[in-house]
């Protein structure tokens, strides 16, 4: 039995890596938010449109459809931001971000060293 284990692991790590590397994960994580956010009738061709939007963004080199818009993301930083201080924490934003399915950014951004990112900051890596 030890030597299944041994055979298994290799695959599973291959795996992972094969995951990680492609970003399948956080594909199906976009493809789930959106399909909850927008609750379409007919969820596979939804599903189907997407990635041809998706195709379409690489090959044109455009940026990728997004769930959230800038009147969403301006909103995020309201909520953390609601004493309208102009900034939120390096910890905020970084929770963010992750909570948005955002986990290619800028984890040093302007004005981490002092714990004061601004919208503006926020919303460019959002």
């Amino acid at each position: 039995m030890a030597t299944k284990e041994r055979e298994v692991w290799p695959r599973q790590q291959e795996t992972e890596e094969y995951l990680t590397e492609h970003k399948i994960l956080e594909l199906l994580d976009n493809f789930t938010s959106e399909l909850i956010y927008h609750r379409p009738d007919d969820p596979k061709k939804f599903l189907i449109d997407m990635l041809d939007k998706l195709m379409k963004a690489r090959i044109s080199r455009m940026d990728h459809p997004c769930l959230f818009d800038e009147s969403n993301i301006t909103s995020i930083f309201g909520m953390l931001d609601p004493t309208d201080r102009g900034y939120i924490t390096l910890e905020q934003y970084k929770q963010a971000l992750i909570t948005m399915g955002i986990n290619d950014f800028d984890e040093s951004p302007a004005g981490g060293e002092v714990n004061k990112i601004t919208a503006d900051t926020f919303k460019r890596e959002a």
